[in-house]
């Protein structure tokens, strides 16, 4: 009934558990650990707005007509593309947006747009879904770019949520308008430019987005909500001074202090431009992370069929079988776990493992005072009749205590005092007990010597016997004696050791 109640608890636990925060923080860090790392593609560059280039140009932000003679320079250094992961909702005092949104036009360019949480979205064509359309996050607002630039180019939305501890992993290739809209992604756009594809498809399931379709590419795997995991890829980066951007899609974005936020990644502190550049670096790659849809039906399979076999190894195999048997399922859970992320399957193995340790600790406490109370009872059964070397044989191999009755050959000895009742009549009751006690003594001691077992005693008298509580020993034939006036020798026997 007892074990029946663990079980019980622990598949009510079980869930509390992996759904607390400790859980999920853990099983974060783990991806983050065994997540393999990944070279760069060789296809992009970010370019740094440093805070040396501020100082020179006099301050910030710069006039539209310095961006636009930045556009030109990338271009003529060989760039394929640009993208700004700057925002741009209000028109330069001086006079430079129709020159630097001409200069947009003359290679595949992406600028960027950031949430306000107003409420405000933008237009946008050209999503296609297949399926049903469901899934995907929904945007709390969209702080459009100015008309005069939006139009000569494409814009997406650099957007960068945070996981539970606050850190940036994944970010959605897309996200939704209350009003069923869809708005594309900075990383999106991106290789629409850079194809001059007009649309891309979203494909879904039940559970909400499996993948986006991007002629030029292949097809990109997401969760639910349309998230990539990013692989965090040491892009190149360059300045304006060097601009090493041939045949490169360049980002610029700025890095001099207190002009754009640095956001919490896993790869430490980084500025909007080179997440995004990270996030197209991921679009890239084959086997990047991602979580698949049944990754929570396989982590409670692997959960369910690891704790009964942890559960069974206890109660089957004993303490020493099943320590090394729940230690050497631990580490292939951790080794099965590490060779999926490594394959990009992002399966959590975390509260697989703490419930394995969580099932081993109870039930090795179970085990252990069940045997404890178990070897305390046959020491306070046995103890009285039998040497302690035998009681701790009993201990070790409590199979031997048997309930039922057996048949075994044995060896009894009664012993009696001679002349025990005169002399107990002619001593004072004092010597009578010395005597006794003196003479019971060395009998104890020497059956105890031959590993006998004292039975009782009754006044004077005492019982022994051997080879009946632990069978040790076993009959062995003798040479057969010649005796006068038998018919056939006697059969002589001697015990002999079973070991």
């Amino acid at each position: 009934m007892k074990k029946l109640i663990f079980i019980i608890l622990i598949i009510l636990v079980l869930p509390l558990i992996y759904q607390s925060t400790p859980t999920e923080i853990l099983k974060l860090k783990i991806f983050d650990t065994f997540v393999k790392k990944y070279e760069p593609s060789n296809n992009f560059v970010i370019l740094n707005i440093t805070e040396q280039d501020v100082e020179d140009e006099g301050g910030y932000p710069f006039p539209r007509r310095r961006l636009a003679e930045i556009q030109v320079d990338l271009i003529n250094k060989g760039a394929i593309g640009v993208g700004w992961v700057i925002s741009f909702p209000q028109a330069d005092r001086m006079g430079g947006d129709e020159i630097f949104a001409t200069t947009l036009g003359y290679a595949p360019s992406v600028i960027a747009m950031f949430e306000d949480g107003k409420g405000n979205y933008p237009r946008f064509t050209g999503t296609v879904v297949k399926g049903n359309d469901i899934g995907g996050m929904i945007s709390t607002g969209v702080k459009e770019n100015l008309n005069t630039l939006a139009n000569n180019t494409l814009q997406g939305l650099a957007i960068a949520p945070t996981d539970i501890d606050q850190l940036v992993r994944r970010i959605p290739l897309l996200v939704k308008t209350p009003n069923n809209e869809w708005i594309p992604s900075f990383g999106t756009q991106i290789y629409k430019a850079l194809f001059n594809v007009k649309t891309y498809i979203i494909k879904t399931n039940d559970n909400g987005v499996e993948e986006i379709s991007i002629r030029g590419i292949p097809p990109v795997k997401t969760d639910s909500l349309g998230r990539k995991w990013i692989s965090w890829v040491n892009t190149p980066q360059t300045n304006l001074q060097e601009m090493n951007v041939a045949d490169k899609f360049v980002f610029v974005g700025v890095t001099a202090n207190g002009v754009m936020p640095q956001i919490a990644t896993p790869a430490g502190l980084l500025e909007p431009h080179k997440i995004q550049a990270a996030l197209a670096e991921s679009i890239l790659i084959q086997d990047s992370p991602y979580i698949p849809d049944w990754s929570l039906a396989a982590e409670i399979l692997i959960l369910v069929i690891t704790v009964t076999f942890v559960w069974l190894c206890i109660n089957i195999f004993g303490m020493t079988a099943g320590i090394t048997l729940t230690s050497l399922l631990f580490f292939s859970t951790i080794f099965f776990g590490h060779y999926l992320i490594q394959r990009g399957i992002l399966i959590d193995i975390s509260w697989t493992l703490i419930s394995q340790f969580i099932t081993a600790s109870i039930g090795f406490y179970l085990r252990f005072r069940e045997q404890y109370k178990l070897r305390q009872q046959i020491k306070k059964q046995f103890g009285k009749y039998l040497d302690p070397r035998m009681v701790k044989k009993l201990q070790d191999n409590p199979e031997l205590c048997k309930v039922n009755g057996s048949r075994v050959d044995c060896s009894i000895i009664f012993t009696d005092l001679r002349g025990f009742t005169s002399l107990s009549e002619s001593v004072e009751p004092e010597m009578v007990t010395y005597i006794m006690n003196h003479v019971l003594d060395v009998q104890v001691k020497a059956v105890n010597k031959y590993l006998g077992c004292t039975d009782k005693f009754i006044g004077d008298a005492g019982m022994f016997h051997w080879n009946t509580i632990i069978p040790q020993f076993k009959l062995k034939l003798l040479e057969p004696i010649e005796v006068k006036g038998k018919s056939k020798p006697l059969q002589v026997y001697t015990w002999g050791s079973n070991e």
